[in-house]
């Protein structure tokens, strides 16, 4: 790495740190619109980095930047605090160019291509913008010369852990050889935290861990104030309507509605921890918060089912689901008018499923 693009003359990283400015990747995510809303409210200046698009992708910000002439220094108005910037994580030059001008004090990168399934069919794109992409903000920070100065946040994701009954099974090193069987039951299963083995079963966690890994690297390479936040699923009504619980819940409500017949899912089996996003988006904050940078685990403890998901998804409208058959054939039906209104459709399941 060369040395800093320009001497800059900063206060103390305690000092400049209390300046509250804050950039996110991904600031246009369910995860990045709560997590401005969070920052706004604590005062702070926040700066977003959005991909360029001939269609509007800021829906979940409209209802925080619907007055572009508010007065920044109106404190009445958060909108006048927070600023968008074009740019992309696969753009060296662009994030170096947007850390220069913005001197954040404080960077959140939740920016990534997130979705499991697509990452199998997209793995190369899918590892240069959540693997490459990390490294190029960790970098960028460093060619601006603040990384003594900058506080920075990885999104890790509990899909590192993915096979984690298969990478600590005894005997079994080999993802080749034949796993173990999965616990009988939910509370058999270890519950992971910042010291279980990592075991990713995707292009996508695979991209993750080299970001976990790379921040760790800098961090004790480089000084730099750098944390990784593990968390498990975390769902709200602005998660992306291809994510399996708001896919469920919309699903749901068509079918009430008599707008759909049928929704069509994947394994019913698969067992998720599932929290709320706005829950998560403070722990983010306090990890940069805290005295010295270390990595957490923020998960919510409790395991459940796509399956469950869907009978307790139908129980608010009403419909008792009876599922019926197995395999492929499997179907879930209202138990008042057997009609089938969940099938199987096994182009949603995963060439790798985490366990």
């Amino acid at each position: 790495m060369a040395d800093p693009i320009r001497t800059l003359s900063l206060p103390s990283p305690s000092e400049y740190h209390n300046r509250k400015v804050a950039l996110i990747s991904g600031i246009t995510g369910q995860d990045g619109s709560y997590l401005t809303e969070f920052l706004l409210s604590k005062g702070y200046h926040v700066h977003g980095i959005i991909r360029r698009s001939s269609s509007f992708n800021t829906g979940r910000l409209h209802h925080l930047y619907s007055d572009l002439h508010a007065k920044p220094d109106d404190p009445s108005a958060p909108s006048g605090r927070l600023f968008l910037h074009y740019g992309d994580l696969t753009d060296s030059t662009n994030l170096v160019g947007v850390i220069a001008k913005v001197l954040p004090s404080e960077i959140y990168n939740l920016g990534a291509q997130s979705h499991v399934k697509v990452s199998f069919e997209m793995a190369e794109y899918t590892g240069d913008v959540d693997a490459l992409g990390t490294l190029r903000l960790l970098d960028a920070i460093r060619t601006c010369g603040l990384e003594k100065h900058v506080r920075f946040y990885q999104a890790s994701t509990s899909e590192l852990y993915g096979g984690v009954s298969l990478s600590t099974a005894q005997g079994h090193t080999s993802p080749d050889s034949a796993p173990p069987p999965p616990p009988s039951k939910p509370e058999e299963a270890k519950a992971q935290d910042e010291l279980t083995p990592f075991y990713p079963r995707s292009p996508y966690g695979v991209a993750k861990l080299y970001a976990f890994w790379i921040t760790k690297n800098y961090r004790e390479a480089y000084g730099m104030f750098a944390c990784n936040g593990i968390l498990f699923n975390h769902e709200s009504p602005r998660r992306g309507r291809t994510f399996v619980t708001r896919k469920i819940t919309r699903a749901v409500a068509e079918i009430k509605q008599g707008k759909s017949d049928v929704l069509y899912l994947g394994n019913l089996d698969a067992r998720r921890d599932w929290g709320h996003a706005r829950d998560y988006i403070e722990g983010m904050y306090l990890m940069l918060q805290h005295d010295t940078p270390e990595d957490f685990v923020l998960a919510t403890g409790q395991t459940w089912t796509v399956r469950s998901f869907v009978e307790r998804a139908f129980e608010v409208v009403g419909v008792e689901v009876g599922w019926s058959g197995s395999g492929n054939d499997e179907v879930g039906f209202d138990k008042a008018t057997q009609k089938v209104i969940v099938k199987i459709d096994p182009r949603y399941y995963r060439p790798a499923e985490v366990e």
